[in-house]
């Protein structure tokens, strides 16, 4: 293994599920033979301190209050994990973290939005959704159901922010960006596989897609696993890998393997197998199959040379 080799493993929405994503880290480490350094997550985390906050305000509530183990140190998370916010989250807690903090040892919140350092990876990111009413109006503190919904969405300031930023190697969002779809039905990308409607995902985050040129961008939010290229006029491509949410691994579970900034290879689940490896094509054929055979399965087209 390369001296300045990194497992970075990517997480859909979790809501809450923190016991079942260990595990599966525990799974995809033994599969790899090696630690997972990092763990993203892009959203929709549902990191609520309190276990009577949880029954109250998050979108599963019949899930155990898992985090709250987390925050009072009765448990602690194997690897170091850093989440967006999605429009699902403990936005009271939140809301005083805008530049991002630790919540439990080992769990960091990013921020609403900006870039972070990671090893030698510059990762960047965008907390929530485009609610184009709320867009350019001020955050509130959020201390009811209206204003916590409200907290959910970004701001144009924050995209403006990331807007800003190059030489990007990571971009979280929580919301696709619009028009991923359309390409991979133009470009019948998944004949075997029933596509999403076209109109998922929102033009502000395709935009920000555009003026940043990440060398890949992972999201969540919509609950199905996505994958396709987007080349913008000539300039470096990006990869979109888009995460199920935390219902099984082999969809919810994305991992890159880094040497120095440049990904050499990519997998879906908890198998350890490639489903990519660098020079080879990037889009639905590095996806499980739609009926796959067990956690972690992966298709048997590894995807042509570039």
């Amino acid at each position: 293994m390369p001296q300045d080799s990194l497992l970075v493993a990517a997480l859909g929405d979790i809501h809450g599920r923190f016991h079942r994503v260990e595990a599966w880290l525990d799974a995809l480490e033994e599969a790899r033979g090696r630690p997972v350094d990092y763990v993203l997550a892009v959203g929709d985390v549902e990191a609520f301190r309190h276990a009577d906050d949880h029954r109250r305000k998050a979108a599963k509530r019949s899930m155990p209050a898992e985090f709250a183990e987390y925050a009072d140190g009765i448990r602690r998370v194997k690897r170091p994990l850093y989440f967006i916010g999605g429009n699902n989250e403990d936005f009271e807690a939140l809301h005083d973290l805008p530049d991002g903090g630790e919540l439990a040892p080992g769990v960091h919140y990013l921020g609403r939005a900006g870039l972070r350092t990671l090893g030698p990876l510059r990762v960047a990111y965008l907390s929530g959704i485009h609610a184009p009413r709320f867009i350019d109006q001020p955050l509130k503190r959020p201390t009811s159901l209206d204003t916590a919904k409200q907290a959910g969405y970004f701001r144009t300031p924050e995209v403006e922010r990331v807007a800003t930023e190059r030489d990007v190697d990571l971009l979280l969002v929580h919301e696709w960006p619009r028009g991923i779809v359309q390409k991979a039905r133009d470009e019948r990308l998944s004949p075997e596989r029933p596509l999403p409607s076209p109109w998922i995902g929102n033009p502000v985050t395709r935009k920000l897609v555009d003026t940043v040129h990440p060398k890949w961008v992972l999201c969540g939010h919509s609950h199905k696993p996505f994958a396709v290229a987007l080349d913008s006029h000539g300039r470096t491509l990006s990869r979109v890998a888009c995460l199920d949410q935390a219902a099984r691994p082999d969809t919810a579970v994305f991992w890159l393997e880094f040497e120095g900034r440049e990904a050499q290879r990519a997998g879906w689940g908890v198998s350890g197998v490639p489903t990519w490896q660098a020079g080879q094509r990037w889009g639905m054929h590095t996806l499980p199959p739609v009926d796959p055979g067990g956690p972690g399965s992966v298709p048997a087209d590894n995807g042509a040379t570039a």
